[in-house]
């Protein structure tokens, strides 16, 4: 087997190339003229680092891409070799080339876990998009659940699909979207997390290939590596205009994948909004190769904008329901110490979840599915949703006036929705900043952890967690983190004590 998972067409090459903004590309020393090969290959290795040629992509051949740029095929032989002198590139004769990233690179991929709050002292915590609990909401239903509770506690306990009633609230909110759906075709799991999880250990086997948008979701991807997947990286399109969708195609043409997971609701990171055409036109590919289209609905109660509309979801696309496996959760709605998720899919694919689920959990805690079953029979999930809302477009707002004010040359595009900002640090090391920022007293993820093998070194994803005078100080701290990596110091400082309650 070769060691790419997906390619890259000359004209695709040739596009991508011609389209870096002139801020992209590596300056050259003052006098000098950068060798036509070298600007190649600099252009070339910022699209890999930037995600926007994905690791492990086969190369064109070098003639095809001499003829899409018009340069001679010397030029594109050179640039190549200075690829692989870098790492940036590998080739095996017969195999062809593909693109990859340094050896040994130290750059982190795993994902973030949150600081326990009583842990988090001074330090500004910017790691976990998640949000405190909408109250009184949460109380509210707690309450409610206990009420339900005793016919249940004479029971064993162990409900492997999910409690009948709250089965049936989640179908009915899928038919008012325009879904029709049964209860037989949900299983309630422990978070999304548990929902992908499942799905993974039903779907792949190891070492089958299984495509992600690039960036992705750190959590599961990492979940996917230890599984033991191949994972196989399709960049996203430029801004927040949604998924490639001809960068899709050809990947499932090309690698055949098992599966693919994708977040087309404010995706995470980057807070994409896929249109209601890329949803038809993904689906559409992912049933002609045959791939199952996991699809992640954790943002969709979160559009920020006051009246925006929303696309169908996903598998309104599949009305037989043989391509696309839905699945949601109330961590990023409500709150996420309530690890309530689920899996929409056909009767059959969930009685084998359910089936195989006495190997993983066997279920989902009781008191926390009656609480969501509270909300959603009591009209608080929209009520406590709203709120939510409203303090994430609050935070969102704040924190993109502070790092405009604090860092004017860092790039980003304010999403609609959802709970992150994809940022671009005007050419530093994302990784870098991270660790400088860590010892300054404000924890970021860096872009690597979004990517596949290193992709994106040149973001932090920012969440929608903090407002005021804690915004404008993570800002101002995030700023002297990037003074540190673009002076080459090495930011062995002391934490400030933060100035707000």
């Amino acid at each position: 087997m070769s060691e790419w998972t997906s390619a890259v067409g000359a004209p695709q090459l040739a596009r991508l190339l011609g389209s870096q903004r002139a801020t992209d590309a590596v300056p050259a020393p003052a006098g000098r003229r950068v060798a036509a090969y070298r600007a190649l290959a600099d252009g070339i290795r910022l699209l890999i680092l930037e995600g926007r040629v994905p690791v492990a992509a086969r190369v064109p051949a070098e003639r095809e891409l001499a003829a899409a740029l018009a340069v001679s095929r010397t030029t594109v032989a050179a640039a190549y070799e200075a690829l692989r002198g870098e790492g940036f590139l590998a080739s095996r004769r017969g195999s062809g080339s593909w693109t990859a990233v340094p050896a040994g690179n130290p750059l982190p991929t795993r994902g973030l876990e949150p600081l326990p709050p009583e842990a988090a002292g001074s330090v500004i915590d910017l790691g976990c998009a998640a949000l405190p609990a909408p109250e009184p909401w949460l109380t509210r239903a707690v309450a409610g659940a206990m009420e339900a509770l005793p016919p249940y506690a004479h029971t064993h306990g162990d409900y492997p699909a999910g409690l009948p009633a709250l089965r049936q609230a989640l179908a009915d909110r899928y038919s008012a979207r325009g879904i029709p759906t049964r209860p037989e075709q949900i299983m309630v799991t422990t978070g999304a997390m548990g929902a992908v999880a499942a799905i993974c250990r039903l779907m792949v086997r190891p070492g089958e290939r299984v495509a992600v948008e690039s960036p992705s979701y750190a959590n599961v991807l990492q979940l996917m590596r230890e599984a033991g997947t191949r994972l196989v990286p399709v960049a996203m399109a430029d801004g927040l205009r949604g998924w490639d969708i001809a960068g899709w195609r050809q990947v499932l043409r090309d690698a055949a994948p098992r599966m693919a997971y994708v977040v087309a609701d404010f995706h995470n990171p980057t807070g994409a909004l896929a249109p209601d055409e890329q949803r038809r036109e993904l689906v559409a590919a992912a049933r002609s190769a045959g791939t199952v289209l996991v699809v992640d609905e954790t943002m969709a109660d979160l559009p920020l904008e006051p009246g925006a509309s929303m696309p169908a979801p996903v598998c309104s696309h599949d009305p037989a329901g043989s391509s696309v496996i839905t699945l949601g959760s109330a961590s990023k709605a409500f709150w996420g110490g309530l690890r309530i998720g689920w899996v929409r899919a056909t009767p059959d694919v969930i009685r084998s979840l359910v089936a195989a689920r006495a190997y993983a959990d066997l279920g989902t805690p009781v008191i926390d599915q009656l609480a969501v079953n509270w909300l959603l029979g009591n009209g608080g999930w929209e009520e406590a949703v709203a709120l939510r809302r409203a303090s994430a477009l609050e935070n969102r707002d704040a924190l993109v006036a502070a790092v405009q004010r604090h860092l004017p040359d860092w790039e980003f595009t304010v999403p609609r929705g959802g709970l992150t900002l994809w940022v671009r640090t005007g050419g530093l090391s994302g990784s870098r900043i991270a660790q400088a920022g860590e010892r300054l007293g404000v924890r970021v993820p860096s872009g690597p952890r979004f990517g596949i093998d290193g992709a994106f070194e040149g973001y932090v994803r920012l969440p929608f967690t903090v407002r005021g005078a804690v915004a404008e100080e993570a800002a101002a701290r995030l700023a002297a983190a990037a003074r540190l990596v673009a002076d080459g110091v090495g930011a062995e400082v002391e934490v400030p004590r933060l100035f707000v309650a």
